[in-house]
């Protein structure tokens, strides 16, 4: 029974610390670019000073919303928040392992697309429709390529469960596996497109033309805005973690000590950090592209993990 209690309270501080660290993240890559550009850079903690800003205003909704537009921030930040519980971040064996599922995380996204862009369509106006339009049919060509590069990975554990996964590329040791640069090349594809990343969204534009994510939160404020700001700095966090902890799980906890998960908090915060430097390299160097190349880029991003799942059945399979 105490070791129950153990496990659940190192998954609600696992939860907790993803949620209280994603803002941290977000500040550390605007830091960076704004470093390579040349341009000075905002504080490390400048968007938690922006959501308790927004949290702190007063909401402003139009006439014709419905209940739909007032409940999906809340339905959208949840929906994150409990895919990032399912996400190992510090630790494996944590009684959430057993919704730590690839399929589990793929619902939870499309839960909060799902409630987002109707929430966009709701009020009616011209740039939410876009956004939505836009933001479902980036979504429909990004899910598969995700899908398909993570079962790469699985394949290897012979499960779809990413505690187990990791389990078991931590058994291994170092062994190398072709199909997991394919894999990795495509998840990083698709964790820049999902996240609204440069260069297929640029999150710092308002543009009409450009605009994807943006679009489809333009009518919020206050509260309600922080929450979907807030819950995009947790999906960027938990695509990061992903990346890190399947391809380098080294240094995540494997047993529920402090010693333990102390080095997992220091692991995989340089993992991130040095992720982050890597994201900022790429949209310094890389410009927004055109709306309708995008298909070509996910579709490109699919097939790296198809290559990826056909090295692992042509050289990998038989060892």
């Amino acid at each position: 029974m105490a070791d129950q209690l153990t496990g659940w309270l190192f998954a609600v501080l696992q939860t907790l610390l993803f949620a209280g660290t994603a803002p941290l993240l977000s500040g550390w890559i605007k830091r960076l670019k704004c470093h390579l550009q040349n341009r000075a850079a905002p504080s490390l903690f400048q968007p938690y000073r922006d959501l308790a800003k927004l949290f702190g205003k007063n909401v402003v909704l139009a006439q014709n919303a419905s209940w739909l537009f007032r409940v999906a921030p809340y339905v959208v930040f949840g929906a994150i928040l409990l895919a990032a519980s399912a996400v190992p971040l510090v630790a494996i064996p944590l009684p959430t392992a057993a919704i730590a599922d690839v399929i589990v995380l793929a619902g939870f996204f499309a839960l909060a697309r799902f409630f987002q862009t109707l929430a966009s369509m709701d009020i009616g106006t011209t740039f939410g429709g876009m956004g939505a339009s836009r933001e479902v049919t980036v979504a429909s060509l990004a899910e598969p390529a995700m899908l398909m590069a993570v079962f790469t990975l699985t394949m290897t554990a012979s499960t779809t469960n990413l505690s187990v996964a990791m389990q078991h590329i931590l058994d291994a040791g170092l062994v190398l596996r072709p199909s997991f640069l394919f894999a990795f090349l495509s998840l990083a594809m698709v964790a820049v497109a999902e996240t609204g990343r440069i260069p297929v969204d640029n999150p710092e534009t308002h543009l009409e033309l450009t605009m994807l994510h943006e679009a489809t939160v333009l009518e919020y404020s206050a509260r309600h805005l922080a929450l979907i700001d807030w819950a995009g700095m947790i999906k960027l966090m938990i695509y990061a973690v992903l990346i890190s902890d399947i391809f380098l799980p080294w240094g995540i906890a494997r047993q529920l000590t402090l010693p333990a998960v102390a080095v997992g908090v220091v692991a995989v915060a340089a993992k991130l950090a040095m992720l982050a430097v890597l994201l900022a390299l790429w949209e310094t160097v890389l410009a927004k592209m055109r709306l309708f190349r995008v298909p070509q880029f996910l579709g490109f991003a699919f097939l790296l993990s198809l290559l990826g799942l056909l090295m692992h059945v042509i050289l990998e399979s038989a060892l």
